[in-house]
C-alpha cells in the first residue's frame, strides 16, 4: 500500500497555540481554519482574538486557556500514552482531511499506521440483536482478512462487535469524550485492547465526561473518517441514521443491511434502503462498491480547500457587516449566494463570518452554507 507523503509538522511551540485556540469556547474546526487563514498562526490569532470579537458584536470576551493550561492537558496525553496529532501532519488520518471542516486537533492513542488502511465504518444499535451482532463481527472480520481498516464509536451493541471482529487486522475507535475517559465503562477493556493494535481518537480534551450533545460530533468524526459507512440494525430516530445522514452529506457511500419488518431495530436500516442506500449482505457487496475508491485511492491525494487572500482587499466596515447580516437568516444558504448578493469581496465575507461564528450568532451546515442565529431575547 501506498504511504502518504510527509506533510508538514507541528513545533511543540505551535502545537500548545493549536491546543489553546481549538479549546477556546466559540472556536470550533471552521472558525479556527479561518482564523489561522487570517492571522497566519495560532499564536497571533489568539493575540487577535479578542478584536475579532468585539468587531462581531461580543458583549464579553471569552476566557482562552492558557499556555500552562495546554502543556498540562499535553502532558496528561503523554502519560495516558497518547499524543496530539494536526491537520496536515503525516499522521492524521487522510480520509478525514475531506470532510467539511475536520477537526484541528485529535489525540491518539495507539499507531497511527492503521490510517492507511482503506477504512469503513460500521455502526448501528446499543441494543442490538445476536443476529445483528454476528453480523457486524463478521463483517468486520471479513474486511479486516481483505486489507481494510474497520471505524466505529465503541458503543455497545453492533459498534462492540465491529471492534472485537477487526481487533486483529485494524480498528479505530472514536471517543465521544476524552481519550482518559472510554464511555461505556464497560469497554474500557476493549478500548485498550484497540489502542494496542489500532487506533483511539477524540477531539474533546482530557478529563471530558461525554455529554448527550457530544455523540453527534463523534458520530460525525465516524462518517468522515471512512470511505464508505455500514449500518447492521439501527431504529428510527437513532444515532447510527444521524451517521448514516452525515456520510451522505459528505459524499461517502452508505450501506444498509436488510431486517425484518417486524424488528424495530430493523426500521431504520430498511429505511435506508429505501432512501438508496446499498444493500448489505456480505462484506463483498461493500468491497465492490468500494472498489474504485480503493483502486484510485483518492483519498490520499485529496486537497484541502483553498483559504480565501485576505491580503486581497481592505479589512469589512460596520456598513459591510451590517449589508451582510441583512442577507442572512434561520434559512441555510451558499457563501457563494452571499458573495453575489452583497457584492462584498469573499476576504471580507469569510472576515464577517469568522466573527459573528467567534460571537455564537452564526450556525454553520452541510456544503458550507450558513445561517443566522438570532440572540436570545
Amino acid at each position: 500500500m501506498n504511504q502518504p507523503a510527509a506533510g508538514p509538522h507541528l513545533s511543540d511551540r505551535q502545537r500548545v497555540h493549536w491546543l489553546r485556540l481549538i479549546r477556546t469556547p466559540n472556536v470550533g474546526p471552521a472558525s479556527f481554519r479561518d482564523l489561522i487563514n487570517r492571522f497566519g498562526s495560532a499564536e497571533t490569532a489568539i493575540e487577535m482574538l479578542p478584536e475579532v470579537m468585539m468587531a462581531g458584536g461580543a458583549n464579553r470576551l471569552v476566557r482562552i486557556p492558557s499556555v500552562a493550561e495546554a502543556e498540562a492537558e499535553m502532558e496528561l496525553a503523554r502519560k495516558c500514552g497518547a499524543r496530539f496529532v494536526a491537520l496536515g501532519e503525516q499522521d492524521y488520518p487522510q480520509t478525514l482531511k475531506r470532510m467539511d471542516h475536520p477537526p484541528p486537533l485529535l489525540a491518539l492513542k495507539g499507531t497511527a499506521a492503521v490510517f492507511n488502511l482503506p477504512p469503513v465504518a460500521i455502526v448501528g444499535a446499543r441494543n442490538a440483536s445476536l443476529a445483528g451482532i454476528k453480523m457486524a463481527r463478521t463483517l468486520a472480520s471479513e474486511l479486516g482478512r481483505n486489507g481494510y481498516s474497520v471505524i466505529s464509536g465503541l458503543a455497545r451493541g453492533i459498534d462492540t462487535a465491529a471492534h472485537q471482529g477487526s481487533l486483529d487486522t485494524g480498528t479505530v475507535g472514536v471517543l465521544a469524550g476524552g481519550i482518559d475517559h472510554p464511555y461505556p465503562t464497560e469497554n474500557i477493556g476493549l478500548c485498550n485492547e484497540i489502542a494496542a493494535r489500532g487506533a483511539i481518537v477524540s477531539e474533546m480534551p482530557f478529563g471530558w465526561e461525554p455529554r448527550a450533545q457530544d455523540f453527534p460530533r463523534r458520530n460525525r468524526i465516524v462518517a468522515g473518517m471512512a470511505l464508505g459507512l455500514v449500518v447492521v440494525e439501527a431504529a428510527q430516530r437513532s444515532g447510527s441514521l444521524i451517521s448514516a445522514r452525515l456520510a451522505g452529506e459528505m459524499g461517502r457511500l452508505v450501506f444498509a443491511v436488510p431486517g425484518s419488518p417486524l424488528d424495530p431495530r430493523a426500521a431504520g436500516t430498511n429505511g435506508l434502503l429505501k432512501d438508496g442506500a446499498t444493500l448489505v449482505t456480505d462484506a463483498g457487496d461493500v468491497m465492490e462498491a468500494l472498489a474504485p475508491l480503493v483502486g484510485g485511492r483518492p483519498y490520499i491525494a485529496a486537497s484541502l480547500e483553498q483559504p480565501p487572500d485576505f491580503t486581497a482587499t481592505a479589512p469589512p466596515v460596520d456598513s459591510d457587516r451590517a449589508r451582510l447580516i441583512e442577507a442572512l437568516g434561520p434559512v441555510p444558504i451558499e457563501i457563494d449566494e452571499l458573495i453575489r448578493h452583497t457584492g462584498l469581496h469573499p476576504a471580507q465575507i469569510f472576515m464577517i463570518l469568522l466573527e459573528l461564528d467567534l460571537t455564537g450568532r452564526l450556525e454553520r451546515h452541510s456544503g458550507g452554507r450558513v445561517s443566522l442565529v438570532e440572540p436570545d431575547a
